[in-house]
């Protein structure tokens, strides 16, 4: 008697050092995970051929990718971000896109946190100088206590209003900026601003807002003349939402202090990268998401939710719902009848 073919996962990149977390899913659940590093769309598509859902990692998943993988029902993104992911060709074709929104959002405002403080006391610059023999504080006077200090916050979700609170914690006075928010009233607990106004009076601005065609190099040059010249930008969301370009002018006029980003519009960094020669600056390479807790919870969530497309339930975290109830595209995988997301 034939049995029932297997729900395949491929794997399409990833840089982790361990998959038993996904296997510890998969393989109770009868489906064949595979792992391979397709260094190209054309290998892509040749490793998942048959794959009834994919796992990507930094891969481009365009419609002509899709259109190459007909057995395809899920695309299960390791992060929060999905652009890296065509979703209206993605609900054009009935595919699920799978994302873990909620992951980590104590790891990155913390570390959002952690950038902060490195910048504006100067460790990073101190501790080269230590290194070097001088105990000389020149270099990074005049430094501040965060009390009585502005923190303004652009975008208050999750991870920006952990932020908040953790600023608010340190004695910053935190001011935000939402589009779902109306300037003057308090929203998520914190103060309401314009946008204008948070440029204008924060000494720190921590961006917490995700890549749209409408947040695309957001902090600009004229965003960025508008910021204080004790002013320090930090980045933990996604490196397009700052134009690098005027990032770098105006680090180089000194209209601003300095910055602190962990996420940049081409990744990794280039080596000699114009940001890297700024003493002002303190770089991290993509990893405000990482701690162990976070590690775990993202690999886990991120199979477990297109395994629940495949046996046809509703995922927790789905990117187009809509395509919930949708025929299978030719998939092994059984029929959703599902309608309605966590």
């Amino acid at each position: 008697m034939p049995t029932e073919p297997t729900t395949r996962i491929v794997i399409t990149e990833c840089d982790h050092d361990s998959f038993a977390p996904e296997h510890d899913l998969t393989d109770p659940a009868g489906a064949e995970l595979v792992l391979t590093q397709s260094r190209s769309a054309a290998e892509l598509i040749a490793n998942a051929a048959d794959a009834d859902a994919i796992l990507v990692q930094y891969a481009q998943i365009t419609a002509e990718v899709m259109d190459a993988l007909p057995r395809l029902r899920a695309i299960g993104r390791y992060g929060v971000g999905v652009d890296s992911v065509d979703i209206a060709a993605a609900t054009a074709r009935g595919i699920a896109v799978c994302n873990v929104p909620d992951y980590g959002t104590e790891s990155v405002s913390d570390h959002a946190i952690g950038l902060t403080l490195a910048a504006v006391r100067g460790i990073p610059r101190l501790d080269r100088g230590v290194r070097a023999g001088s105990f000389d504080l020149a270099a990074v006077r005049p430094l501040f206590q965060t009390r009585g200090r502005v923190f303004g916050i652009i975008g208050l979700g999750l991870i920006g209003t952990a932020t908040a609170r953790k600023a608010a914690g340190l004695g910053y006075e935190v001011i935000a900026y939402d589009v779902a928010a109306t300037p003057g009233q308090v929203f998520h607990g914190f103060a309401a601003v314009t946008l204008d106004e948070l440029l204008e009076r924060s000494q720190v601005i921590s961006l917490h807002t995700p890549l749209t065609d409408e947040t695309r190099g957001m902090i600009g040059a004229a965003e960025l003349a508008r910021m204080r010249t004790d002013a320090i930008l930090v980045n933990t969301s996604r490196g397009g939402v700052v134009d690098g370009d005027a990032l770098v002018e105006a680090l180089r006029a000194g209209s601003i202090l300095g910055a602190a980003i962990d996420v940049h519009e081409s990744e990794p960094l280039a080596a000699g990268h114009p940001l890297t020669t700024f003493d002002s600056v303190v770089l991290t390479p993509h990893l405000a998401w990482y701690t162990e807790e976070s590690y775990d919870e993202l690999k886990r969530r991120t199979v477990e939710n297109v395994l629940e497309v495949c046996a046809g339930r509703a995922p927790r975290n789905i990117v187009n719902p809509e395509v919930l109830g949708t025929p299978g595209r030719n998939s092994t995988c059984a029929p959703s009848t599902a309608v309605t997301g966590d």
